[in-house]
């Protein structure tokens, strides 16, 4: 192979008629332009990945987003050294998209692709590569003499970066050499190191030449007669009727039919009459691609789907509000089904990687093998996987959280955001810090498809579209079966009086609650909005709060690992046995977290099972579906939980539901606080009485007079949203205003301050009145950055809009000139939830 090294690439002069604007997942302040060398121009189009040097010797495999043949008049741009790719990567529908998302909420195209594209597919320099320890080393035989020899460094080293593999190769065009081991699985990227998950894998039993045919077989078995080894024959038979039954033979479960072990599979193996293989279980496909709907709808979800079919007919955007357990999910089926037989794509969009595990197997019932499940828990080489398939068109329907939005979906009908009012839809960092359900009506009508927003709370944004008639409304207002709301009933926590005067963890009403509940083999949640054993505690002698030395929050006491850990910054520290102020040793633990409930039910009702569901207990890829199984098959009697166990989730045999705090819900300081708490406490009550109608919601809360609780009490999102509005219109928020955060983060807090006052003073002459702040957050110091804020509350005019992000950004980019401010982090957080 010859190589050339970059400079004398670059040093011969070429004239060059083609050239491209290359994305790099950099956030770089616009793409760069390379130049096309002419062996490459038949090969480089909009889509496809190309190999490129920026700067001096730092590589990229960037993404081609158009060519032309204006040479920059500022710069002679360099060439492209190589090109990854046969077909392009994703379709122009995605490269349009991509420049949608930057514009709006003010990012780079390159951060929009680092989001958008799985790991493997976007290396650099700087990329590490390591061994793959389920790879066998006895495949290396298919491996070519470049792949053999990178291959046989990584086993030995176990890690390489790519200009080692440079090196070791003594050429300079090393990426189609990677992309072919990634494709081989030999190696993997180092974020796979982040992964839980690791690639399935499955051995298979085959029959080895000649018996693999039906007269080898029957030889053989007329032989075995006179053998004196009848396990092995019993096993040899189970296989014959798996074979037969079933086509393929997992190892696993011959072994199990035939009550064998692996010494006789083994015996049968060494005889020349078996062999095994491992193969990669691809999950996406493993089911049947049958359509399979065994239901028949109620009427009043018949008249919905409908009525939704004829919105569709005159509006892109429909909102189904329909009350908890009134059958949203099995009006998205019969959607899903009618899109999927007139051949298109079908995204369905959960906000949380949680709420897939039950769903999956719901959808997956009806629809088999075409359902592909996308979210980040999946490893890079299986996000690949279905990357291609959505591409091709071969996966027909995407069940995914926020990150699915940007597959490449080549014929998309319809985009479905369940539980569409779930503030999970907004990514936070890093950028783009885009919103998924308002990212994918854009993106929808690049296909002219549509859009169904579902929700039994909506956001106040989309309840007021639909009112004004911008979304088309379906609402279902009974549950399905006719069964009743739950009986929602007020628990006044300040009659009950507690020796040391802490917070009441549970009423003497909700004990006798959760036993009736128990005796009645019934099963119950508890909902607290706080993980961890005791969220603070306090010094009894002189108030000292132990608190992060990297933030401004106080420290949660988590029992079962005996550690106090910032929620913010995720540093844990031990245990404070004695005051750092006064000495003393007489700590009290202000309020209370799932943990320590988890402990106080396990005392007060010793014979019941009790589980936790928080971010804590339910870390690993399968955790939560395995949680979830338990409490579906009685299990588990008593479920303790945060936000997890609110959402979308369908028990039968739920009961009861405790809201253990609903002061902690109702007192945010947040203008969509009214909204919130009603979501949430909605949401968690519709756990109750879903099949029977017998539903019982107590809600401990010390200020029963709160407005947002007679609304739940009643079912009544209609008067929320009423409240709402007023307040709203009369304060200038959404969905009269639109919302511009701006975020200024610096290590000293003068600075930080500095830097917005520097912001507000460029852009008072023209948005004064629109501007509120500078202003330090609630909590003003995370991770060693000082946080200071602006924030802009805007008409709802477009060019207005537009003219003040652009404003924003010339003020960024001037602030961060000025050698003060250079370290100063500003962030721009359109439209923050």
């Amino acid at each position: 192979m010859n190589s050339h090294s970059p400079n004398q690439l670059f040093s011969q002069h070429v004239t060059y008629t083609l050239f491209a604007e290359v994305l790099i997942p950099l956030a770089l302040p616009k793409n760069f332009t390379w130049a096309v060398p002419d062996h490459l121009k038949g090969a480089v189009e909009p889509g496809i990945r190309v190999e490129v040097i920026l700067g001096k010797n730092k590589k990229y495999a960037g993404l081609v987003k158009r060519t032309f043949t204006q040479k920059p008049e500022a710069f002679d741009p360099k060439p492209i050294l190589n090109v990854l790719d046969d077909k392009p990567l994703l379709h122009p529908a995605q490269l349009a998209f991509w420049e949608w998302i930057a514009d709006y909420y003010m990012c780079t195209e390159g951060e929009v692709m680092q989001a958008a594209i799985p790991s493997n597919l976007k290396l650099s320099s700087e990329t590490i590569l390591i061994w793959n320890d389920s790879y066998d080393e006895g495949d290396m035989t298919d491996l070519d003499e470049e792949e053999f020899v990178v291959a046989e460094a990584l086993n030995i080293k176990k890690e390489l970066r790519l200009n080692e593999i440079q090196q070791i190769l003594d050429a300079s065009h090393v990426y189609p050499v990677i992309k072919r081991l990634i494709e081989k699985q030999v190696c993997l990227v180092w974020e796979e190191l982040k992964e839980k998950y690791k690639e399935k894998k499955e051995t298979y039993v085959i029959l080895q030449p000649p018996y693999d045919t039906e007269d080898g077989l029957a030889d053989l078995l007329n032989n075995w007669m006179q053998n004196k080894a009848p396990k092995q024959l019993e096993l040899l038979l189970a296989y014959i009727h798996l074979q037969r039954t079933q086509g393929e033979v997992a190892q696993s479960e011959l072994l199990k039919k035939a009550n064998a072990t692996s010494a006789q599979l083994k015996g049968l193996m060494e005889k020349s009459i078996l062999r095994t293989e491992k193969r990669s279980i691809d999950r996406i496909m493993s089911l049947p691609k049958d359509v399979h709907i065994d239901f028949t709808l109620s009427p009043q979800q018949q008249e919905a789907v409908e009525k939704i079919g004829s919105i569709f007919e005159q509006k892109q955007v429909c909102l189904l509000h329909g009350v908890t357990a009134s059958g949203k999910t099995q009006v998205y089926i019969k959607l899903i089904e009618h899109y999927m037989r007139q051949g298109k794509q079908v995204l369905y969009m959960l906000p949380e990687i949680a709420l897939t595990a039950q769903i999956i197997r719901r959808i997956q019932k009806h629809f088999g093998g075409n359902i592909a499940i996308y979210h980040s828990k999946f490893n890079p080489n299986e996000r690949v996987e279905i990357w291609n398939k959505v591409k091709s068109g071969e996966v027909k329907v995407v069940l995914g959280a926020r990150s699915a939005v940007f597959l490449p979906f080549r014929d998309i009908g319809l985009i479905i955001a369940d539980e569409e009012h779930d503030a999970s839809y907004k990514q936070q960092e890093p950028a783009p810090r885009y919103h998924a359900r308002d990212a994918a009506i854009y993106y929808a009508s690049l296909f002219q498809a549509k859009v169904l927003l579902g929700s039994a709370t909506p956001s106040i944004e989309s309840y007021a579209n639909a009112q004004a008639a911008k979304y088309g409304l379906v609402q279902l207002t009974e549950r399905y079966g006719n069964v009743a709301l739950p009986q929602i009933e007020i628990v006044d926590v300040k009659r009950v009086i507690t020796h040391d005067r802490s917070k009441v963890m549970m009423t003497p009403e909700l004990q006798t609650a959760i036993q009736t509940s128990l005796n009645q083999k019934k099963q119950v949640i508890l909902f607290q909005n706080r993980r961890g054993y005791a969220p603070y505690q306090i010094c009894g002698v002189c108030g000292w709060i132990p608190q992060c030395r990297n933030c401004d929050v106080t420290l949660t006491y988590h029992k079962s690992k005996n550690k106090l850990a910032c929620h913010y910054c995720g540093t844990t520290y031990p245990v404070i046995h004695s005051c750092a102020a006064c000495g003393s040793n007489k700590f009290i633990q202000k309020n209370f977290g799932t943990e320590k409930i988890e402990e106080m039910i396990a005392e007060a009702f010793p014979d019941a099972k009790t589980a936790r569901m928080d971010y804590d207990s339910v870390k690993g890829k399968h955790d939560h579906d395995n949680l979830i199984k338990m409490f579906e098959q009685q299990k588990i009697d008593i479920l303790v939980g945060t936000q997890m166990v609110v959402k979308g989730l369908d028990f039968e045999h739920v009961n009861l539901v405790g809201i253990l705090d609903a002061d902690g819900i109702l007192n945010f300081a947040d203008f969509r606080v009214n909204e919130r708490a009603y979501q949430l406490m909605e949401q968690v009550s519709g756990r109750a009485g879903r099949r029977d109608g017998l539903g019982q919601v107590m809600i401990q809360v010390s200020n029963t007079q709160h407005p947002v609780l007679q609304f739940v009490k009643e079912h009544n999102y209609a008067e929320l949203f009423r409240l709402e509005m007023a307040n709203r219109q009369q304060f200038f928020y959404p969905p009269f205003a639109r919302i511009i955060q701006v975020i200024f983060k610096h290590k000293e807090h003068n600075i930080a301050e500095e830097a917005a006052q520097h912001m507000l003073n460029g852009l008072k002459a023209d948005f004064g009145k629109y501007i509120n702040g500078p202003a330090d957050p609630v909590v003003n110091r995370i991770r060693n950055q000082y946080l200071s804020e602006l924030l802009f509350k805007l008409p709802k005019s477009t060019p207005l809009i537009q003219q003040c992000k652009m404003q924003i950004a010339q003020q960024i980019h001037l602030i961060q000139s000025t050698k003060r401010y250079r370290s100063v982090t500003i962030i721009p957080d359109i439209d923050p939830v």
